[in-house]
This record gives C-alpha cells, structure tokens and sequence, in this order.
C-alpha cells in the first residue's frame, strides 16, 4: 500500500507530506481548493507526460515522492528484481526542472520515465471523474473486461502467435506477387548476375587495382627519378652524398684526437653514410621490380573500365560490386525456389493460425465467462446506486472467421438499459449524464469484487453527478472495497466522506503575491466541522452539526442517541 507521499514546489503546493494507512481515506475540500493536485502528483509519479507547469511559479524545480509497502504483493517484488532494483523496497521519486526537463527513480536508481509507468501500473489504480467517457472506446472496455479476467498473460501468448502468423502471411503475399513478375524479373536478373559473373568483383579489389594501374602507368617516370637519387647519393664518380658523408666523418674522426667529443657526432656521419648506402641498394632492387608492360597496363585498364561501367548500371561505387552480386544472386535464386519456398510459407501459415485459433478460442472462452460474472455484478451495483430495474450485460461479437487480429477474434461490447422496459443498448447510446456516471462508477467498483491485488485504488470525484442516499451507497461500496484494499477518494459528497476510515482536508490559502495549498488530517471535532460544512454550506447551525456528528457515527457503527428537543 501507499504509505507516504511527499510534495514540494509542486502546482500551488509549496511542501505536503502525507503519511497514509490502510482502508478508505477521503479527501475533501472547497471547490478549487486542490484536490485532485494530489492525484495530479501521484499521476506524474507513476510516469505521466510532465513538463515545466508542474513546477510552482518562481520554483527552480518540483520533487516527488513516494514509498509503498510491497510485502503483500509478490508480483512488484518479482519486476524489482527482474529490473536489478532493490526488491526489499519501494521507493519512487521524480523530479521535473523549470525548463521541463524530468528525471525518475526508482529505489534510488535512475530510470526512465517508461520504468515508472510500468512499475506504477502494478500500484497504483487511478479511477478519474471522467472515466464514464473512456468506457465510450470499445477498446477500453475490452481492456477493463480482460483485467477483469486476468488476461495479461494469455494477451502476450495471443499476440506472440499472432506477430507469428502475420509475418509468414506478409512474407507469403509479397513472393507470391513475386512469382507473378517472376519471368521477366528472372531475365533481367539472370542477365545482370551474369555480367557481373564475368567480371567475378572481389572484397577490396578495385582499390588495389587503381593503385596497379596508377604504378604501372608512371613506370617511367617512376625508373627515370630513382636512377637520379641513385647517382646523386652513391653512384656517381664524384661529389655524392656518400661521398661527402665519408669525408666529412673521416675529417671529424682525425680532429677527435684534440677533442674527444667530436667521436659521437663522427659515429653519427658514419652511421648516415651506411643509411645512404643502404637506400641505394633498395632502390635498386624497386627499379629490378617495375616492369613496363604495355600490355599488362591495358589489361588493367580494361578492368577498370568494365568495373566503373557496371558500377553506372547499378548506381553504386565500383567498390560496392561484390555486395551487389552477392545480393542479385541471393535474389535469383529465391526466385528459382519460390514455388518450394512457397509451399513452406503455405505450411508454415496454417501452423501459426492452428496455434493462434487454440489461443484465441480459450480466451474467447474465458472472456464469455468472466463477462457473466461481472456484467451480473454491475447490474446489482445498478440497482444499488438507484437504478432499479436496469440492467448491464457485455456483448462479444464474432470478428470475420478470416479476420484475426492481436487482441482477439471478437469485439467486446458494453450494452445496458437504465430503466425497466428499455431494451439493451450501447453504451455510447446512453443519453443521461448522471446515468452514465453511476453505470461507470458499478463498473469500476464491481471490477474489483473479483479480488483484485493492487496496493492502491484511487477514486478522483468519480460520485460526480450522484447525491442523496445513492451517494450514501456509493460511500458504502468504496468503504467495502477498503476492508480488503487501500482505497482514496476525493469527494465533494458528505455521504461518501463520512463513511472513510482516514479523512483529509485540502485548504487553499491566497495572500496578495501567493496562493498555496495545505493537507490536514481530521478527526473528532474538527471531522465533524468538515461534515456539517458540506452539508451546510456558508452558515454551519446546531442541527447541521447534529446531522454530521449523526452520519459519521453511524459510519463507525455506533448506535446513535436521540437528540434532545
């Protein structure tokens, strides 16, 4: 369960720390006082879209934060882990800058806001005062039937079988259109594998070809030059760099008798006449070694231009050819084994839609037996919020036999009548408003009479549009529903607020520069204050307080005493 929240600088809250306990807590306040501020915040922690409005005005950023109590539920406990994140606690912070920049964490460790938003759904249920208009998607109500049944697991079966079968019926349409083009696509590839066949590319080999071809074509220019350094540094009869390096070292070597620190620079002048030597000699050997061979030279020339031309065919860098036969061949031969390859798609179809069949049939099943259970729990939750006579029942309507899709071979359809007589209609057809609001608060309640585990289920003004004793009944469910999970609801009913086990107040406070917002835990008298105010308005009198000290009595289970005249 939720145990803690904690707010700063968030909206027109400055600072709030809540601590929170089991069973039903309400929450009340005037009308704008910021109630629902507190749902905002645990959205926003739970992954929610934020940017810079969340932060207070003149605030460099906002922070979040919560902790919740895990022992009881296992299946938190199991995603911690699987994520590396400590699993002996639950502890969610986020933080959003003013420039809109958002950062989460989870147990101390960073994380994504995607993390939050998958942790936040095993924790925390948020039920707003607009639910009744997501109930109009029929993909919402399919989601609410199927997380009534408990269906996460079988839906990722369903849709692994699915993608299966669809990828091997896209792949089979696509050779199948293939095959049709396939004569004249075989003889154009059969031509352009065989072109480049006969040039036979290799990884790399273009490159070293224009550096041949650029070699042999300068071979003379190239012979003509080293011969010169040659000459100039060893060969010729006077005046070479060999010559001149010796003499010089020889000259050093006599005058080192009167100065020994000439020896090492002589040592140096004899060590670069031996280099000179040496170089001399290799480049002997790279003149033995070029050759010049007009024909070789065409040769090469020829290769090169059958290279650049098929590179302008298939508009590619000559360097790109062997990619490209390697792909027309893989190309060519799909297309000699199509008829075989498509008789193994055929085959591979029929496997994944078998499979996928089995799994969408047992959920079909499962789907049409849990829709009894809980369409029978609304229309008794119907009844009970005033709606007598009127009835709730979930359609499912065959998809086309050929028609699959990831979520099922059928569409879920709510359907309901509000007053006796009335045949079943959609719900989108449901004209009263308030009608509307008490069906979606049977549905939302009676989805959780099936046991659901969730640490924290939070109704924001979903009695919005219900008064009277109908509101009663709606804070008697709610209160139901806390003796079994942790239940928070902001209410502007006094019926719905006197029934919580835990009651907050949320206050608003606007001075000439500011505006702020205050959370404050009521008991005892200062309760019954908050009670007899939503029952009476501006002007609180003796009876009005009577009639809240009566309702929150009667809430406890105390037997009330007559009040005197």
């Amino acid at each position: 369960m939720l145990t803690n929240l904690h707010i700063r600088d968030f909206a027109i809250i400055k600072e709030s720390e809540i601590e929170f306990d089991n069973g039903m807590t309400t929450l009340t306040g005037e009308t704008g006082a910021g109630k629902s501020i507190l749902i905002d915040a645990l959205s926003l922690l739970m992954g929610a879209r934020a940017d810079s409005k969340s932060v207070r005005h003149s605030c460099k950023r906002t922070e979040i934060s919560a902790s919740f109590n895990i022992d009881a539920f296992p299946d938190v406990r199991h995603w911690l882990e699987e994520q590396e994140l400590d699993s002996e606690e639950c502890l969610l912070r986020r933080v959003i800058t003013a420039d809109g920049r958002s950062k989460g964490y989870i147990n101390g460790s960073p994380v994504p806001a995607q993390s939050l938003k998958a942790l936040g759904s095993l924790l925390v249920d948020i039920h707003g005062q607009h639910e009744h208009q997501s109930l109009m998607q029929r993909n919402k109500q399919r989601q609410l039937l199927d997380d009534y049944a408990n269906h996460s697991e079988l839906l990722a079966q369903l849709k692994q079988a699915y993608d299966k079968w669809h990828s091997s019926q896209d792949t089979f349409e696509k050779l199948k259109q293939a095959s049709a083009d396939r004569d004249s696509r075989l003889g154009l590839l059969r031509y352009q594998v065989q072109e480049l066949e006969q040039l036979a590319p290799v990884e790399n080999e273009f490159d070293a070809l224009e550096d041949k071809h650029k070699k042999i074509s300068h071979s003379s220019s190239l012979l003509e030059g080293c011969n010169q350094v040659i000459d100039s540094i060893y060969e010729n009869e006077s005046n070479t760099a060999f010559s001149q390096l010796s003499h010089a070292a020889n000259t050093l070597d006599d005058l080192s008798s009167y100065d020994k620190k000439l020896e090492a620079i002589s040592e140096l002048l004899n060590t670069a006449s031996i280099e000179t030597q040496e170089a001399s000699n290799e480049l002997r050997q790279y003149i033995d070694s070029i050759e010049l061979d007009p024909e070789q030279q065409r040769s090469l020339e020829q290769r090169l231009d059958t290279y650049h031309e098929q590179a302008r065919k298939h508009r590619v860098m000559p360097d790109k050819l062997p990619a490209v036969l390697e792909s027309l061949q893989q190309e060519l031969a799909s297309l000699d084994d199509a008829d075989t390859r498509l008789d193994s798609l055929q085959d591979e179809i029929k496997v994944a839609a078998d499979n996928y069949k089995k799994l969408a049939l047992k959920l079909t099943k499962s789907r049409k037996r849990n829709a009894k259970q809980l369409y029978e729990l609304v229309t008794k939750g119907m009844q009970e919020l005033g709606m007598q006579g009127g009835k709730f029942e979930i359609q499912l309507i065959d998809n086309d036999k050929n028609m699959f899709s990831s979520s099922g071979m059928e569409k879920i359809e709510f359907l309901v009548s509000a007053n006796p007589g009335q045949p079943l209609q959609p719900l989108t057809k449901v004209a009263s408003g308030g009608e509307l609001s008490r069906i979606s608060l049977a549905i939302q309640v009676s989805s959780f009479k099936k046991g659901q585990n969730k640490p924290a289920l939070i109704f924001d003004e979903v009695d919005v549009g219900i008064g009277g004793g109908v509101a009663e009944v709606v804070g008697q469910q709610l209160r139901q529903l806390g003796q079994t999970n942790q239940v928070m609801c902001v209410t502007h009913l006094p019926q719905v607020a006197a029934l919580g086990h835990h009651h907050f107040r949320v206050t608003k406070t606007t001075t000439k520069d500011s505006t702020h917002t205050a959370l404050e835990a009521l008991d005892g008298e200062n309760r019954k204050q908050e009670i007899a105010r939503m029952l009476g308005g501006v002007k609180i009198t003796k009876q009005t307080l009577a009639h809240a000290e009566e309702m929150l009595t009667m809430a406890s289970g105390k037997k009330t005493k007559p009040t005197p005249a």
